[in-house]
């Protein structure tokens, strides 16, 4: 039923649907489940060229299982910051993780930077990332070795001199201007190629229509990250020397 856990039999219809080229939300739509959690069901186990009835019906069993143990018999859960629902915030963390995921993002990558985008204090120390996710330190590590080479992430130190992971605003802005940079640096490599396979040829051609188009879209996507930079994140003016003497 919509609300409730995927069955086999459902799961055998989403592999089907999956065999016969169907979208997410088509499959959703035939189950009546949203479309989220077809999604979240197939990139979690393989992804849609290897997703398997069998083996995600299985492995979700397992999942189920090693959450059970994890309080003792008869203790609640620590309570939430702000009041916020436990189980709701799981559901929330693993959709977003998902779209993360669809962006391109390794799961272990996604997973990392979801737990540091839906952390009050926006920063974890690899130790904490390692508590949270429930994975090894090495896991944790190329994670965050990869993230800082895309600048979604920064290290920062606190008054402890511990080594910590942070997301912010900044971070955001960083990383949208470092895709702005990829995309200006394939305009140039495909302007190379319309000089080594000669201007005018069909090659050519088509290498300069990737050259103008790339180079609209990061020229763009830099100007509205400053733009939105400035309005979004303004900060108050300093108060000039004759404020400040009054």
């Amino acid at each position: 039923m919509p609300g409730g856990r995927l069955t086999q039999p459902e799961r055998q219809q989403i592999a089907t649907g999956l065999a016969d080229g169907l979208a997410y939300a088509e499959i959703a739509r035939r189950l009546d489940r949203p479309t989220s959690t077809i999604t979240r069901e197939v990139m979690r186990n393989g992804g849609p060229t290897a997703y398997r009835a069998d083996l995600a019906h299985r492995a979700t069993e397992r999942r189920a299982r090693k959450r059970r143990p994890t309080a003792p018999r008869g203790a609640e859960a620590p309570p939430q910051a702000h009041g916020r629902d436990a189980e709701a915030v799981r559901e929330y963390e693993e959709e977003f993780t998902t779209l993360l995921m669809q962006q391109g993002l390794p799961k272990m990558m996604a997973r990392v930077l979801t737990c540091l985008f839906t952390t009050d204090a926006g920063s974890l120390t690899a130790s904490e990332l390692v508590q949270r996710l429930q994975v090894s330190p090495a896991s944790v590590s190329k994670a965050v070795a990869f993230l800082e080479s895309q600048e979604l992430i920064r290290r920062e130190r606190d008054e402890r001199r511990r080594e910590r992971y942070a997301v912010d605003d900044d971070v955001w802005y960083q990383s949208m201007f470092a895709a702005a940079r990829s995309n200006f640096q394939l305009a140039k490599a495909a302007r190379q190629g319309v000089a080594v396979l000669g201007p005018g040829t069909p090659a050519a051609v088509r290498l300069e229509n990737v050259a103008r188009f790339v180079d609209f879209v990061a020229e763009s996507i830099a100007r509205a990250a400053e733009q939105a930079r400035e309005v979004l994140h303004a900060r108050p003016e300093p108060a000039s020397d004759d404020t400040a003497r009054t």
